[in-house]
């Protein structure tokens, strides 16, 4: 093994040689990127509570919160549906999206595909900072959804297949940095921008074409996988790519079963229709699962709402978006956390853990509210922030990362690409349905909207503890035998013959 290296058995006994070498750490930070895009997108949260933006775009919201003249609670001031559709249709339409973003992953790489996302992204930045009315706005939303959609398509699959094995969860981990980073970012520029007047909400969103450029240029730069290289036949190339990423000539017991892995790819000719096989359906249930559990959280309801939210329970704007900021600068440190424990703790530790936290946060959160604020806005709201702190905390350390983590290393690469495609549909779905139902359900359920998170909680830390296998250092062309094989229960379905 050479000096600097390490060696991951595979389950032929072959060692597979990689050094953590810059070519890979340089094309992952340009890949990840498309996560600091996909957190500035937050941006908006903060956004949508400046009263110059109101006034433009929603008067009659501006008029509610300015001058309090309608008979609802504090919780319902900003529950408008124009508001909330404008907000989460980046999610409705990421979801469709990724469609097209599968097809494209597969048959143009993943390196393409981000560079697709990033062109997506520069457009949609430029209509939304010079919005004029309603409709430019909306319109630039659907191209960031569009964005949003092949970026999260490509970029984690991208993360998985260049890192070496035992280091994947910590650099594929990147992603959700930078979106905890573009949250940061997001909530500092708007608090920078709230007393600019009446333009600095346009500044706030231009601003997003830093990331969007980052992401652009990133993927005219980075080089495709050789998992994607191979799978679309160009095998010398791929070969080469391996030697550069890997640091080593002596790839050929990692080449050998990336051409065997693609080969059996290649014999799937319906990739969507091929996960509903018996054999995939551990990696379908416990995909769609994670990214329903990863949304009922409330994470991000709480982290788009944020300004929204403190506002409602009584802080001043200013104060509102300080108390935001505060809150994603713990979710970023929180992240890094994660990036260098994951690969030595495991995935279902950190699940696990993090469900107790954010339970015992969302309780006493409901019990804060209940007995304080009692539908009235005051300013003893600060047990409530030092919760939701906690709270983001331990979501930015395991459910948020290991939402994505966990898919992009289980599919086997014949389905790898339809695989992520679910992963990306279901979570923006069910982003899109939270993100659409919050303000609603915070008006009235006031402070029982997070007992009905916290019960959620429950349901998806029993479902870990029962049903999510342990994937932390296993080769990812090599889950099948070494993980789904070996599971008490999904191992019942990994049989040769389909039903």
């Amino acid at each position: 093994m050479p000096a600097g290296g390490f060696s991951v058995p595979a389950s032929s006994g072959v060692e597979f040689e990689a050094k953590i070498t810059p070519l890979v750490v340089i094309s992952c930070i340009m890949a990840a990127t498309g996560g600091l895009m996909f957190g500035y997108d937050g941006i908006y949260g903060g956004v949508t509570s400046m009263p110059d933006f109101l006034a433009k775009f929603f008067p009659d919201v501006y008029h509610r919160v300015k001058y309090e003249n309608v008979p609802n609670s504090n919780y319902c001031k900003y529950d408008n549906q124009g508001l909330r559709l404008f907000t989460s249709s980046v999610h409705l339409v990421g979801l469709t999206a990724t469609f097209f973003a599968s097809y494209t992953t597969r048959k143009l790489g993943r390196r393409l595909t981000m560079l697709i996302a990033g062109i997506f992204f520069v457009i949609g930045v430029i209509l939304n900072a010079a919005a004029q009315d309603l409709a430019m706005l909306i319109v630039g939303r659907i191209l960031l959804g569009c964005g949003v959609g092949f970026a999260n398509q490509a970029a984690p699959v991208f993360l998985s297949e260049i890192t070496p094995t035992r280091i994947r969860g910590g650099l594929n981990i990147f992603f959700q940095l930078n979106v905890t980073i573009g949250i940061l970012i997001a909530n500092l520029v708007n608090y920078g921008t709230a007393e600019i007047h009446p333009w600095g909400w346009r500044l706030s969103l231009g601003l997003a074409g830093i990331p969007a450029l980052l992401l652009t240029l990133g993927s005219i730069l980075v080089v495709d996988t050789p998992n994607s290289l191979i799978e679309r036949g160009r095998f010398e190339e791929g070969k080469a790519v391996l030697v550069k990423i890997r640091g080593t000539k002596n790839v050929d017991p990692e080449f050998n079963e990336l051409v065997e892995a693609s080969l059996i790819a290649q014999e799937v000719k319906h990739p969507f229709r091929n996960l509903l096989k018996r054999r995939n359906r551990p990696q379908l249930v416990i995909v769609v699962c994670l990214q329903i559990f990863q949304q009922f959280t409330g994470i991000d309801a709480i982290m788009f709402y944020a300004p929204v939210l403190f506002n409602t329970l009584g802080f001043k704007n200013g104060a509102s978006l300080y108390s935001a900021v505060i809150t994603s600068a713990v979710t970023v440190l929180s992240t890094v956390v994660s990036i260098y424990s994951v690969d030595k703790v495991g995935r279902r530790m950190f699940l696990l853990v993090a469900g107790v936290q954010i339970l015992f946060s969302q309780v006493v959160i409901a019990i804060i509210l209940g007995f304080e604020l009692k539908d009235i806005g005051n300013d003893l709201s600060y047990g409530f922030m030092i919760l939701v702190v906690i709270m983001v905390c331990s979501f930015a350390w395991s459910w948020g990362p290991l939402g994505w983590l966990i898919p992009s290393e289980t599919f086997p690469l014949e389905t790898r690409s339809a695989g992520q495609s679910v992963t990306v549909c279901v979570n923006l779905l069910f982003t899109f349905v939270i993100a659409q139902a919050f303000l609603s359900m915070l008006c009235h359920f006031k402070f029982g909207i997070f007992i009905f998170f916290s019960a959620w909680v429950l349901v998806m830390s029993l479902f870990v503890l029962f049903l999510v296998p342990e994937t932390k250092n296993i080769p990812i062309e090599e889950m099948t035998e070494r993980v789904w094989k070996q599971h008490w229960y999904w191992k019942r379905f990994m049989d040769e013959e389909e039903d």
